[in-house]
Formats: C-alpha cells, sequence, structure tokens
C-alpha cells in the first residue's frame, strides 16, 4: 500500500471524538487519537499510564501498515455506530514516555 493509499484510509478518522488502535513492535493495543497526517507522517496523541497526559508524537506512513480493529468500536454517538475502528502498526518501537 502506498502513502498515498494510507493517507486516504487515515484522514476520516482525523477526530477529537474518535480513537484508534496502534500496535508497535514492543507494545500492543494502545489507544490514540489521530491529530493530523501529511504525505509523509501520521501525528498521534497516544494515552499514557498518567491520566489527562498524552504522549504526542509522529510515525513516518512508510514504516506504518493500516488496517481495522475489530475487537473495538467507535464512540461518537451522533455517527452511526461501527463495529470497528481504524488501526495502525508501526513497525518500529514506540519512544520514550517524558512525563
Amino acid at each position: 500500500m502506498t502513502n498515498l493509499e494510507k493517507r486516504k484510509k487515515i484522514i476520516p478518522w482525523i477526530d477529537p471524538e474518535e480513537r484508534v488502535t496502534v500496535h508497535f513492535l514492543d507494545e500492543r493495543d494502545l489507544t490514540a487519537e489521530i491529530t493530523g497526517s501529511s504525505d509523509e507522517l501520521v501525528d498521534l496523541s497516544i494515552e499514557t499510564h498518567v491520566p489527562h497526559m498524552r504522549q504526542r508524537i509522529s510515525v513516518p506512513l512508510s514504516l506504518t501498515e493500516v488496517s481495522e480493529d475489530l475487537s473495538h468500536y467507535t464512540r461518537d454517538p451522533e455517527r452511526p455506530f461501527k463495529r470497528r475502528r481504524l488501526m495502525l502498526v508501526v513497525n518500529e518501537k514506540r519512544p520514550a514516555v517524558i512525563y
């Protein structure tokens, strides 16, 4: 899948009310929000173990696989309910969280 195809799948999920699933090589099943996307990067805000604190990172699309997470559902009650959400699989380790 090309970066352009990945970006087309990611753009509808740029919404503060929706969450996506993110897998890194060393951590799985992380909940994140997509805050932006360019032709080369996807910007994520990942939940951490500290309440109300998020890790903000940008991940190259070339290291990211885009698929669907069938084990989670969408959150926005104003939209039609979907039994799946976007999943990003990043082929590198998660950057360290700095508190």
